[in-house]
């Protein structure tokens, strides 16, 4: 071990070992964690973190980056550049874009375009509609794939599998998991003109898209789940009644919050923001906030994400309900969650076993999510005494802006290294794009 030169050490950090930081050093060597040590060997590269925190890479598990199709909003490469800059190495991207991603050919078409400017490695979402939903079961395996997207609320075309036989269609075919956007489209159809009506207060949208549309949404695909004996993963979880009931329901289904719904809430945030709040499923009132809280802190939670989904301001400056669903938030992950734990809303510990044990879990990603010897070395270094204001100028997303904009947080990202490769240090992009395809232990 004495005569090996590593690529990189990372010196004098509080690093997180499992749920622990341990004051030590970590040495890289051809992209993997090599050695975990106190001791001082010979690296080519130091980074010296003396008063840095040193994470596992982050896991933004949710975003859209609107490629194909929708470019004017996002990018691939935009959309990975503002990742690395607040912090994430890895995302997993969502599969309704223009085409639609649910066939080989439309993933092999991501997997080329985000290979071309790739500044975090990279997954995406396979769409599981009824029309395709007899060839899932091998179409689940295609590398780059982590795994199956369904929307049974907010979606378009062929993406909605809104009824029940729609959604057996997609449970009952495979094995990997199958992320749920679960809003309940049929009685979300008659809110919209027995509640919204012709309203254009925005301070509506949490009323229309209603807990009972979640909740009823979330039981049903559960029920199927059950059913066939099948893994789904609720996404973006905004309601009190549905983590009592899915904390019921843990062997089948695990569960995401967003740190938007953990940050934010009505009516507030509609007051403030207007438009620039609204977002599926929406931002709700404060009782529904205090019991994700609750549940993220009792161990129902499994996944904390951004749902990263940009639409330009001039979009969403449209009256209401004309203006799209949709906030960016890939960038201010990070900070937004680092600032909850100086708050104590969460502990460091929780919070790292949420955006990087979780999806690493959830998804059975290999080799990453963990600083341990033999995994990709991805890492996201923070200063946590680091107080900062969040500005849509320092967004690198197309949309260029942030609902935190002026906010002043504490806790701050001071580095993000990719496969031992500093990507971003102190605000500034340092390297070229480096990404990769992730792999995973269901499909290699």
């Amino acid at each position: 071990m004495s005569n090996i030169k590593y690529t990189l050490c990372l010196k004098n950090g509080q690093v997180m070992i499992n749920d622990s930081l341990c004051s030590t050093n970590v040495y890289i060597l051809d992209g993997r964690i090599s050695v975990i040590s106190d001791n001082n060997f010979d690296s080519e590269k130091t980074i010296d973190c003396t008063n840095l925190t040193v994470l596992p890479g982050v896991i933004d598990s949710q975003v859209h980056f609107r490629e194909p199709g929708l470019e004017g909003k996002e990018t691939l490469e935009s959309g990975m550049l503002a990742a690395a800059s607040g912090g994430v190495t890895s995302i997993f991207e969502m599969p309704n874009t223009n085409p639609l991603t649910i066939t080989p050919e439309t993933i092999e078409d991501k997997l080329n375009r985000a290979s071309k400017g790739a500044w975090t490695d990279y997954a995406f979402y396979l769409g599981g509609t009824m029309r395709t939903s007899s060839s899932l079961g091998v179409w689940e395996n295609l590398k780059g794939v982590c795994g199956i997207k369904i929307f049974m609320g907010a979606s378009t075309g062929d993406l909605v599998t809104a009824t029940d036989e729609e959604v057996e269609s997609v449970v009952s075919n495979g094995r990997r998991v199958i992320a749920v956007h679960a809003e309940d489209q049929m009685i979300m159809d008659q809110n919209q003109n027995s509640i919204l009506g012709n309203s254009q207060d925005v301070g509506m949208h949490c009323k229309w898209r209603s807990p009972e549309s979640c909740l009823s949404a979330t039981m049903r695909v559960v029920s199927l789940a059950r059913k066939h004996n099948r893994r789904v993963h609720i996404l973006h979880i905004t309601t009190e009644q549905e983590m009592e009931f899915l904390s019921k329901n843990k062997d089948v289904a695990s569960v995401e919050l967003l740190a938007n719904h953990l940050t934010l809430h009505a009516p507030e945030c509609y007051e403030r923001l207007g438009t620039l709040a609204q977002q599926n499923p929406p931002i709700r009132e404060r009782k529904h906030q205090d019991a994700l809280w609750a549940a993220l802190n009792s161990g129902i939670v499994d996944i904390v994400a951004s749902d990263h989904a940009p639409h330009t301001l001039d979009e969403k400056s449209q009256t209401y309900p004309k203006s799209p669903s949709g906030t960016p938030g890939v960038q201010t992950l990070v900070p937004i969650m680092l600032n909850h734990v100086n708050n104590g809303k969460l502990t460091l510990s929780k919070l790292v076993s949420l955006w990087s044990y979780g999806p690493e879990r959830i998804h059975k990603i290999l080799n990453k999510g963990r600083i341990k010897e033999g995994y990709d070395a991805d890492f996201t270094i923070v200063d946590m005494n680091k107080e900062m204001v969040i500005q849509n100028s320092q967004q690198r997303s197309k949309s260029k802006w942030t609902p935190y904009d002026g906010l002043k947080i504490k806790g701050w990202v001071t580095h993000t290294i990719l496969r031992g490769n500093c990507v971003m240090q102190d605000d500034e992009i340092l390297s070229e794009p480096l990404g990769q395809m992730i792999k995973f232990k269901e499909t290699i």
